[in-house]
């Protein structure tokens, strides 16, 4: 592969950019995927069709390999990419199959490479960033071709990069735990294959933002327990935009202009991908939303919903969410701060501007963020993570811009960072100097006239 290919693929991504870009109303009106997903769903490479059972692998086999060319919003590149199906663990730790691919470096030698996820956000498994690199992917697969923008330079600089579908084959939206073992196995994955070049020696960086931040954090944090050989291959982890505390991020979008109907997404993919009915909960307008959204992306809610809170969801008995005690014990288990600290250096940062996103919200024990996610949990996560040993952690907070602004600085700032923890540099660290933030304790039970509500009625 050439350098001209590459800047062949960054120009394809600079027009993806472009209509990904385009205001939330006009992205609500496209159309739905239906012929690309259909496609997408009965791609036989997804599906695994051995003799042997899937528990009777280890987590990162290899299972299927194939090579094609790189696509950008549909479109052909002279880029190859490698995808593997391999053997990984969902979120409620059974076995499962996921998809990852590999771009290798012009000037790359296999020893480095990156795992950048990506924030493709989405409760279609036709939207996942395979799918987009493959030509066939659905609307929301417009989202990993524009992140290019990110992929490129790692390129150039040398990096071979690795691209999983964190949200894994069913989509699994915000199951963060399923985000972090289907990165690592991911990982594993492409260092058994001699397709990739990269094999137990090549060091790993991993880098997302918004949704991609969500695996990003959560593979730093499982990797040591999950997969401590990976662990020891990693240099650092590097994000942006993170979603902390499922149960602040609610509350704090709530009745938002753009972002509220992240709310039902979220809701949707958790269920989801923890066997969960929330049904029995909700307003006959909530089920409504419920249903339209079951297989939506990010571009189909964004300024959709306005005004959306989980008080219209809910039926009026459960207008407090922790009085559904489903909700309470999923939103716990999402909660990074009752997750393990990464071992590893990390470089967070974190929008605060969030008005000009047409977010509002500034409750008591939750304050403000970027318009999605919340400025106080992503401070209070770092400050824990230097109180708890690991002093390499940087921290940057953009305080006049929002979720989307914040990327902008983000991405050359966090490029740099993996640049210095490769070139084996002493990692920067902000520890004593992070604002306070908020509680990142679990959430407690609601309790109605003295008794904890505990079912539907």
């Amino acid at each position: 592969m050439h350098r001209t290919a590459i800047r062949q693929l960054a120009t394809a991504a600079i027009t993806a950019l472009a209509v990904t870009a385009a205001p939330a109303t006009t992205a609500a009106a496209a159309p739905s995927p239906s012929a690309s997903a259909s496609a997408a769903k009965n791609d036989p490479f997804y599906m695994y069709d051995g003799g042997r059972p899937l528990s009777s692998f280890a987590p990162g086999t290899v299972l299927k390999t194939r090579t094609l060319r790189y696509h950008i919003a549909g479109i052909p590149t002279p880029v190859k990419a490698i995808q593997l199906l391999y053997r990984t663990t969902d979120a409620q730790g059974r076995p499962s199959a996921g998809v990852t691919s590999v771009v290798r470096s012009p000037g790359g030698d296999g020893r480095k490479a990156v795992s950048y996820q990506s924030a493709y956000d989405s409760l279609s498994a036709a939207d996942g960033p395979s799918r987009a690199i493959a030509g066939d992917a659905g609307l929301g697969g417009l989202i990993p071709s524009g992140e290019s923008f990110v992929l490129v330079p790692l390129l150039l600089r040398g990096y071979d990069v690795v691209i999983p579908d964190t949200e894994g084959q069913n989509a699994d939206f915000a199951a963060g735990p399923e985000y972090g073992t289907t990165t690592l196995d991911s990982i594993r994955a492409v260092s058994r294959s001699p397709e990739t070049g990269m094999d137990v020696g090549t060091r790993f960086g991993l880098i997302g933002y918004s949704g991609g931040a969500i695996a990003t954090h959560w593979a730093a944090a499982l990797a040591p327990s999950y997969a401590p050989e990976v662990d020891r291959r990693l240099v650092g982890f590097a994000e942006g935009g993170l979603f902390v505390d499922p149960a602040h991020n609610l509350k704090y979008i709530g009745g938002s202009l753009a972002w509220a109907g992240v709310m039902p997404m979220a809701l949707i993919g958790v269920s989801r991908a923890y066997d969960i009915d929330l049904k029995p909960y909700m307003s006959s307008y909530g089920l409504e939303v419920y249903k339209k959204l079951e297989h939506a992306s990010i571009v189909d809610v964004l300024g959709r919903y306005p005004g959306l809170t989980w008080k219209k969801m809910a039926k009026p008995q459960y207008a407090d969410p922790n009085s559904v005690p489903e909700f309470l014990k999923a939103v716990n288990k999402l909660n990074l701060g009752s997750a393990a600290t990464p071992t590893v250096p990390g470089f967070i940062a974190q929008g605060n501007g969030g008005v000009e996103e047409g977010t509002f919200g500034n409750l008591p024990g939750i304050g403000t963020g970027d318009g999605v996610m919340v400025s106080g949990d992503v401070r209070s996560l770092a400050r824990q993570y230097c109180d708890n040993g690991n002093k390499s952690i940087k921290y940057r907070q953009y305080d006049l811009l929002g979720h989307f602004g914040s990327a902008v600085p983000w991405a050359p700032a966090a490029l740099g960072w993996l640049d210095d923890r490769f070139a084996g540099r002493t990692p920067p660290s902000d520890c004593g100097r992070i604002p306070a933030g908020n509680s990142l304790k679990p959430e407690k039970p609601a309790v109605s006239s003295g008794r904890t509500r505990t079912a539907a009625r």
